[in-house]
């Protein structure tokens, strides 16, 4: 199990295949166990590298009593530097996919391509982020919801209330697929599931608008209608950015729809090229 010492933590990651560098970042409470399917695919023509991000999976938490988004873009920075990778394609997913904005938007020069998957600019962009965020579910309101209802009444609460305030399809309505998440989100305790749910509601704009390389915004059909406002406002900042959308899928399509997940990619890798 490879680990790696950067930013005085040991980081998880794996490598397969050979050839042009690949960077999937997961999303949060998942680890990099949920690319299973796109290492399985691109590793074939292309060195693949997963990691746990900081306070997940075999990675773990750490001694910070707070996490940030660019804390762990600056983890991200220093792990592609240990491993000497340059020039990578970078794919980030829901929060990796507000990691990938913070790291692109700091190191511009770093990546070749730039691919945003069911993510956001920022939790308080639009009219309902706001109200969402400051009026019916304040931070403090969440972290203590969670402390007292405790991990499995908070996970089993928390799949519930995607279905309800979103859509059935949201979370996806492969029984498997969410069983999935529901474990993986069981996996960490009360204080370091907090502590990565605060840098997601924390998450401010980036400068995305220093972000020159292509950049692929993917969303599955089913995602909810704010982050489509998301990704219009990533497209109008980013000078070489397009957007897509995967039929039949909601916030995570490269489980639910891999194969065509898979296919947008190359397809923006051989349009790059």
């Amino acid at each position: 199990m490879p680990k790696i010492l950067v930013n005085d933590l040991n980081v998880y990651y794996e490598i397969h295949g050979e050839g042009r560098p690949l960077v999937f970042i997961h999303g949060a409470w998942m680890t990099q166990k949920m690319w299973d399917k796109q290492v399985e695919h691109f590793s074939k023509n292309f060195q693949v590298i997963t990691y746990d991000v900081r306070g997940h999976g075999q990675t773990g938490g750490s001694s910070f009593k707070s996490y940030s988004i660019e804390l762990f873009a600056e983890d991200l920075n220093e792990l592609l530097k240990a491993l000497k990778v340059q020039a990578p394609i970078v794919c980030g997913l829901s929060m990796g996919g507000m990691i990938a904005q913070a790291y692109a938007s700091r190191f511009p020069e770093n990546i070749s391509a730039l691919i945003l998957s069911d993510t956001a600019v920022s939790t308080e962009l639009t009219l309902n982020d706001k109200l969402l965020k400051y009026i019916l579910a304040p931070k403090w309101m969440f972290l203590l919801t969670v402390r007292l209802l405790g991990m499995k009444k908070y996970t089993d609460f928390a799949i519930w209330y995607s279905r309800v305030s979103r859509s059935k399809e949201w979370i996806g309505e492969d029984e498997q697929i969410t069983e999935y998440i529901k474990n993986e989100m069981l996996k960490y305790d009360v204080t370091e599931f907090n502590k990565i749910f605060a840098v997601l509601y924390d998450f401010k704009i980036q400068p995305i608008d220093r972000i020159k390389s292509p950049t692929l915004i993917i969303n599955g059909e089913y995602e909810s209608k704010s982050v489509f406002k998301h990704a219009e406002k990533m497209e109008k900042m980013i000078d070489k950015a397009q957007s897509v959308v995967i039929k039949g899928a909601g916030h995570v399509p490269n489980l639910e729809k891999a194969a065509e997940f898979n296919q947008v990619i190359e397809d923006l890798i051989v349009k790059e090229n």
